[in-house]
């Protein structure tokens, strides 16, 4: 190729990377940095409960959940039991009644208890907890899940050209890797830009190929349209039921589950995440073990069914297929369930660094732009529309983070609807922003979001140390480190923001260039003709 072919080409690259990235930047922003904050979501699961202590003996929690439903739901359909671990909240005990004749099934979900450390039915606060930030990365909120994982889906290809388009356009981006000025406008938000992106480039690539993966069923559904009948086949094939329980009306005691759980983690190689029993008390009784996606790559995890009365093992899931096994290697990789604590550190940085990415990138649009604009102080309506969106996604989202925590903490325990108000919180704090980034000039709505998530986040540290038994003190002295590192890290985001927050209010580069282009006409050209 010419130097001339060359330089077109990746002139070309250079507007599919600047628009690719512009257009749904603002959504990838907010994807970015759920998706990280998930990375810890069991983690956030027990911050937002603080009611419950850590679980040291999960036999316990699992011996206790039964006697719960034993005595509670004895004549349910079935139950289903998330087993407790070092960095659970406790199990979770869910049961189906039994629908009577011509009712429709209730959902398992409608009827739950959460289980503490000492086997007991905890009253905890009613919270989405670390879930919420799992699920709005990819079905954000108030709208249909079809909807959002297309929007999502869409993004994500916008992503990937974007960093593919972006590694041919820097020609130089790892020599520029290791230059960083500060204080240079435009070379500064470039030399921060091409950092986060070259230092965690592999990462991007496979969290954005890989997402797309994971929702590669409702991106392309013709496949599974064309090799299965129906959804029930498609789902059968992925995540076998095995053998079904029949119920037999002949009443018999259901086998202790801690003693199934042990043998089941033998036979499946690793730990369990869930359990479900079908037609507990009755003779026909089945429970079914899953192993958990914390043990192995794939999310597609292997099952065991036992018969519910004696404990004897009378079904194993068979071995995936080559497709499935890399589809189910690629989702796990995606979610990082499997990663030991140094590497979930690692996801969780690289997840910070993607965030700053996309930020700096949208930030960078208007830094570039300003300085080729007419008159810096008048800009285009196109210019004022991504400067103030700018604002309140960059300035905003991380804002309604910050009061949803609060709202954790500070909305009464007994509220109705009590999880669904902490995510109304966000987002009308996230809305309040965009109102403040349409009738204000930019600068000083980032001085005040930034320093206001930086003050709310910090804070929080010092109020779990005097309103909760969770503080960090107290995570400290108990060895409880997930606890202890959420506040460390919420304390360190804090400053942070309010650092950039400092930053921002003192620099003035609008001003400074109008001046300096003032300086530069010539007085008489100032002069207005007679």
């Amino acid at each position: 190729m010419s130097e001339l072919g060359e330089k077109s080409f990746r002139q070309s690259q250079a507007f599919l990377h600047t628009w690719s990235g512009l257009l749904l930047g603002w959504l990838l922003f907010a994807m970015f940095t759920a998706g990280t904050i998930a990375f810890y979501r069991e983690g956030m699961n027990r911050w937002m409960r603080p009611e419950l202590a850590k679980v040291d003996q999960p036999e316990k929690v699992l011996a206790g959940a039964q006697r719960f439903l034993q005595r509670e739901a004895p004549d349910a359909q079935s139950w289903f039991i998330t087993l407790p671990g070092g960095t659970t909240h406790g199990a979770v005990a869910m049961w189906v009644p039994r629908p009577a004749e011509g009712e429709k099934p209730a959902s398992r979900r409608d009827n739950q208890v959460t289980i503490d450390a000492e086997g007991r039915a905890a009253d905890v606060r009613d919270t989405r907890g670390g879930e919420f930030f799992y699920r709005f990365h990819f079905d954000l909120y108030y709208m249909p899940w079809y909807v959002a994982r297309w929007l999502t889906g869409l993004a994500g290809l916008f992503m990937l050209v974007a960093i593919l388009s972006g590694i041919v356009t820097h020609k130089k981006i790892f020599r520029d890797f290791f230059t960083l000025r500060r204080g240079k406008g435009q070379r500064s938000w470039l030399d921060g830009h091409n950092a986060t992106a070259v230092l965690a480039l592999p990462f991007h690539l496979m969290i954005t190929y890989t997402g797309l993966v994971t929702l590669m069923v409702t991106l392309l559904p013709w496949a599974t349209v064309a090799a299965y009948s129906n959804d029930a086949d498609y789902f059968e094939s992925i995540y076998p039921g095995g053998v079904q329980a029949e119920r037999t009306g002949r009443p018999a005691p259901l086998v202790d589950l801690n003693l199934v759980l042990r043998d089941a983690e033998q036979r499946l190689g690793g730990k369990a995440a869930y359990l479900e029993v079908n037609e507990p008390g009755d003779a026909g009784a089945r429970v079914r073990v899953l192993r958990s996606g914390a043990t192995m790559l794939s999310a597609y995890t292997p099952r065991v069914t036992y018969d519910g009365v004696t404990g004897k093992p009378i079904w194993d899931s068979p071995a995936h297929g080559a497709a499935a096994t890399t589809a189910g290697a690629m989702i796990g990789v995606h979610a990082g369930r499997y990663a030991s604590p140094w590497l979930r550190f690692l996801y969780f940085l690289c997840g910070v660094a993607g965030a700053v990415m996309v930020a700096s990138g949208l930030v960078m649009w208007t830094v570039k732009r300003r300085e080729k604009l007419p008159d810096p102080a008048r800009p285009h309506f196109g210019f004022r529309l991504v400067e103030r969106l700018n604002v309140a996604a960059i300035g905003g989202f991380p804002l309604g983070i910050a009061v949803l925590l609060w709202a954790n903490r500070l909305l009464p325990v007994g509220m109705a609807d009590r999880a669904a108000w902490e995510i109304h919180c966000l987002f009308m704090a996230w809305g309040a922003a965009l109102v403040l980034a349409v009738v204000r000039r930019p600068q000083p709505n980032w001085v005040a979001l930034l320093g206001l998530t930086g003050a709310l986040l910090a804070a929080l540290p010092v109020y779990n140390l005097f309103a909760t038994e969770r503080g960090l003190v107290a995570s400290l002295a108990s060895g409880d480190g997930m606890l202890a590192g959420i506040d460390t890290a919420l304390l360190a985001f804090g400053i942070a923001f309010l650092a950039l927050a400092r930053r921002v209010a003192r620099h003035k580069p609008a001003e400074r260039r109008v001046r300096r282009r003032s300086e530069a006409i010539p007085a008489a050209q100032m002069e207005p003709a007679e």
